[in-house]
């Protein structure tokens, strides 16, 4: 299957790489299916594409490449909502804001997306501790 999003263009998936908010994202509970893609190989961010509307795509990044010591505690709430068992079957990831500054780039490690890799359901799971912040700079060295 395919889609082309008028920002990330054409992308190629397959039926096993949808991923199910049942909730949706907030400000988009409607979009319900997405898939990731790398933007590139040596690229830190990827492209959570909506496949039902085209004109929906977020970069997202891996937490860790931001904090090495990034650590979150699941609620039960969260556990029994995408059926996770084990630690191995989570991925997580932060939104990204971009900025025409890369110094300005921050992403969401308040509040992250928590998928289940192993049935491909996913829920952007609020944290109520303040250790994290909504806008974190991604390169903190530059």
């Amino acid at each position: 299957m395919e889609i082309i999003s008028p920002i990330h263009g054409k992308m190629i998936y397959e039926e096993n790489e949808i991923i199910t908010f049942e909730r949706g994202i907030p400000g988009f509970e409607y979009l319900k299916k997405f898939i990731i893609k790398e933007v590139g190989e040596d690229s830190p961010f990827n492209i959570l594409q909506s496949i039902e509307d085209k004109d929906i795509g977020f970069i997202v990044i891996s937490p860790f490449m931001i904090i090495d010591s990034y650590e979150i505690k699941l609620s039960e709430e969260i556990l029994k909502n995408l059926r996770i068992k084990k630690e191995e079957e989570v991925v997580l990831y932060s939104l990204v804001t971009l900025n025409e500054r890369v110094e300005n780039i921050t992403a969401n490690l308040k509040a992250p997306l928590v998928i289940n890799i192993t049935n491909q359901k996913g829920e952007q799971y609020i944290l109520d501790k303040e250790k994290y912040k909504i806008k974190t700079k991604v390169f903190n060295d530059l």
